[in-house]
């Protein structure tokens, strides 16, 4: 069996097998983790809001978190919301906020997911700009 190499670390596990690489290599669609995926049909989502409302979105930053803070806003009732608008306040600009797992938990699969992401974003910016989700994208399905 091989001594430790320098520095007194070893080169190969106890067993002399050899050090584990990744299970799935980098360059197929499985190794990216959900959360990145998810992110990805955000990105593809607010691209193609931005192509159509982009002098009206500027500035709007839109961002991902996992859940929803356990206190609910005033005008929400009933369950769990899957995005928020929040309006520009005190040199901070607009935000719209998709909340990854009550929407992932929501879909049937990934092309459904891509669906009600887009969806959500939609009905987010419809409320950014005072207009029904219809108006802001018409492949909306309510």
């Amino acid at each position: 069996m091989p001594g430790p190499g320098p520095g007194g670390t070893r080169r190969r596990d106890r067993r002399g097998r050899g050090l584990r690489g990744p299970l799935m290599p980098a360059d197929l669609p499985a190794h990216r983790t959900r959360a990145e995926q998810f992110d990805d049909h955000v990105l593809t989502a607010v691209e193609r809001l931005e192509r159509r409302w982009a002098r009206q979105l500027e500035g709007t930053e839109f961002a991902v978190e996992e859940v929803p803070p356990s206190h609910p806003a005033p005008w929400e009732h009933g369950g769990v919301p899957l995005g928020r608008y929040f309006p520009a306040d005190a040199g901070l600009p607009a935000r719209i906020v998709v909340y990854r797992r009550p929407v992932e938990t929501r879909a049937i699969d990934d092309a459904d997911l891509a669906d009600l992401v887009r969806d959500v974003l939609v009905e987010q910016v419809a409320h950014l700009l005072g207009r029904s989700p219809e108006d802001v994208d018409p492949g909306y399905r309510s």
